[in-house]
């Protein structure tokens, strides 16, 4: 090869990198990305309409399509009245549930880990939980309210509290990640122990046996108006996450590389947690503490997108809300008629898949 050809070769490599060569990587990468994400979505309606067959009631698939289009206005409903009730009043609004509290879970564990750059951080490590476990405590054996206050909305006011309590711990001991952590595990700690002292002072066994199976994770007894607000808390949080896709990026480097690349790390930090913690409370409200699934989820999509977060957050989402719908389904049929938390469940399940996630990403020396 002449010194001419040498010197026009890297030139030439070049291009390939910066012409049809990365043209041709791009649109590789979009044909995957949109495979994975129509398989997602086709994996996830199959759950969710299989998911809503199984139960003591014979229903298939078919009469599931039949109830739902009829409600939608898509054509006439071939059931009994009762028989659409169980589909279209009991099971369809448990199983959507289960799939957006799945999908926002799995959101917002993504969203915390790359924001704390913690690998360990879940969706409750800001105290939402144990503030929402104290709420609904407080209204359910104290009787706060007089019957106008719900356990929801118990909930929900205990989630806000706990995370306005660790904003201003974080904001006054510094608001550095670390102490956003440590602010986020002394809340936890307080509203756990008001929690079990209100259960052990005030509560009867029947009271104390309710409020433990709800702090376990329940998605019996929900109805439509709970699944049309959670999915519109999840939709507007993951439209605010996705907008700041890059910004999460530009996290996994560090606060100051983050900084350095033009990022407002204070005003980007509190409207991701305040977006989080809002989702967290409005789910926990609804369902109680479902654990393992913000943590193991956001873990094993990584292994299949990569760590970008303009592809990640949407595949952790389906990722989320599908194993969460099988979850729930495993949960209220496995010991029929008698129910199982559904926190019980995904820990039983998580706990394994998360030491597997840690073996197979573990780092060699």
């Amino acid at each position: 090869m002449t010194d001419t050809e040498q010197a026009a070769a890297p030139r030439e490599d070049a291009a390939a990198r910066t012409g049809p060569g990365l043209r041709r990587i791009r649109g590789i990468r979009g044909i995957r990305e949109g495979l994975l994400w129509t398989g997602g979505l086709l994996l996830l309606a199959l759950s969710v309409a299989v998911a809503v067959t199984i139960g003591p009631a014979r229903i298939s698939v078919a009469d599931v399509w039949s109830a739902v289009a009829s409600h939608l206005g898509a054509g006439e409903s071939r059931l009994s009245p009762i028989r659409d009730g169980i589909i279209w009043n009991l099971r369809m609004p448990r199983t959507l549930l289960a799939a957006v509290c799945g999908a926002g879970l799995a959101v917002c564990g993504t969203v915390m880990q790359s924001l704390l750059r913690n690998p360990l951080a879940d969706p409750f490590v800001l105290g939402v939980s144990s503030g929402a476990s104290t709420g609904a405590v407080v209204v359910v054996v104290l009787g706060v309210g007089g019957g106008a206050v719900s356990l929801s909305a118990g909930a929900f006011i205990g989630a806000l509290c706990s995370f306005a309590l660790v904003m201003l711990l974080s904001h006054t001991l510094g608001g550095s990640t670390d102490r956003v952590v440590l602010s986020g595990v002394a809340a936890m700690q307080l509203f756990s122990a008001l929690t079990s002292f209100v259960v052990m002072t005030a509560a009867d066994a029947e009271q104390t046996r309710g409020v433990l199976f709800w702090l376990l994770g329940s998605l019996g007894g929900v109805g439509w108006s709970d699944v049309w607000i959670c999915s519109a808390v999840l939709g507007v949080t993951l439209l605010v996450c996705l907008g700041h896709a890059r910004t999460l990026d530009a996290f996994a480097f560090g606060q100051d590389a983050a900084a350095t690349l033009g990022v407002h790390v204070g005003r980007t930090r509190i409207v991701l947690l305040c977006a989080t913690a809002l989702l967290t409370a409005a789910l926990v409200s609804s369902a109680g503490a479902i654990g393992f699934v913000g943590l193991v989820l956001p873990h094993a999509a990584r292994a299949l997108t990569g760590s970008g977060h303009r592809r990640l957050l949407p595949v952790t989402a389906l990722a989320g809300a599908v194993f969460l719908v099988w979850v729930d389904t495993l949960a209220r049929t496995v010991l029929d008629p008698q129910e199982v938390p559904v926190g019980v469940v995904t820990a039983l399940i998580g706990v394994p898949a998360f030491v597997l996630v840690l073996h197979r990403t573990r780092r060699t020396p």
